[in-house]
C-alpha cells in the first residue's frame, strides 16, 4: 500500500473515532475518575473507570476538544477495556513514549489497537498534548487508586 493511501486510511480511522466515539458518556459505576485539561487547544477529558480485581471492567469519557483528543480518548477506552490495570498502565507508557518518538516493539504497538495510527502526531509537536491527554488521564486515575490503596495499608 502506498504512503498516501496509508495516510488516508489513518485519517479515516481518526475521523471515525472522533465522529463516532466509543465509550463516550458518563459511567455511573466509576471507581476512579480524573479530569485533565489542555489549555493550548482547549481540550478537556473527564475519564471514569470502573476497576475491580485490578482489571478495567468498564471505562467511559466525556469532554470536549479537537478531533485528535476525542479520537485518542475513544481509541484508548477501546484498547484498555478488560485489561488489567498493570497492562493498561504499560500501554499508556508505550503510547506516551510513541508520541515523543521513542521506539517500541511491534507487539507493544499492536496492544494499542487503533491508537497506534496516531504515531504520525510526532510530526506535529503542538498536537502531542492533544493525543496524549486521555492516556495521561488514565495513568493518573489508575495511579491515584494505587496510591490510595498504599495509604490504607
Amino acid at each position: 500500500m502506498g504512503l498516501s493511501k496509508l495516510n488516508g486510511l489513518y485519517r479515516e480511522v481518526i475521523l471515525d473515532h472522533a465522529s463516532h466515539p466509543h465509550n463516550k458518556g458518563k459511567l455511573p459505576t466509576a471507581t476512579n475518575t480524573m479530569t485533565l485539561h489542555n489549555p493550548t487547544c482547549g481540550d478537556t477529558i473527564n475519564l471514569q473507570v470502573n476497576v475491580a480485581d485490578h482489571r478495567i471492567k468498564d471505562i467511559a469519557f466525556t469532554g470536549e476538544g479537537c478531533t485528535i483528543s476525542q479520537a485518542s480518548a475513544s481509541m484508548m477506552t477501546v484498547a484498555v477495556k478488560g485489561k488489567t490495570t498493570a497492562a493498561a498502565l504499560a500501554m499508556a507508557k508505550t503510547f506516551s513514549d510513541m508520541a515523543i518518538g521513542q521506539q517500541h516493539s511491534q507487539s507493544d504497538l499492536d496492544q494499542l489497537g487503533d491508537a497506534q495510527v496516531l504515531t504520525s502526531i510526532m510530526e506535529f509537536p503542538a498536537r502531542i498534548k492533544c493525543a496524549t491527554l486521555a492516556w495521561w488521564a488514565l495513568q493518573r486515575a489508575l495511579l491515584k487508586d494505587s496510591d490510595e490503596e498504599d495509604d490504607n495499608e
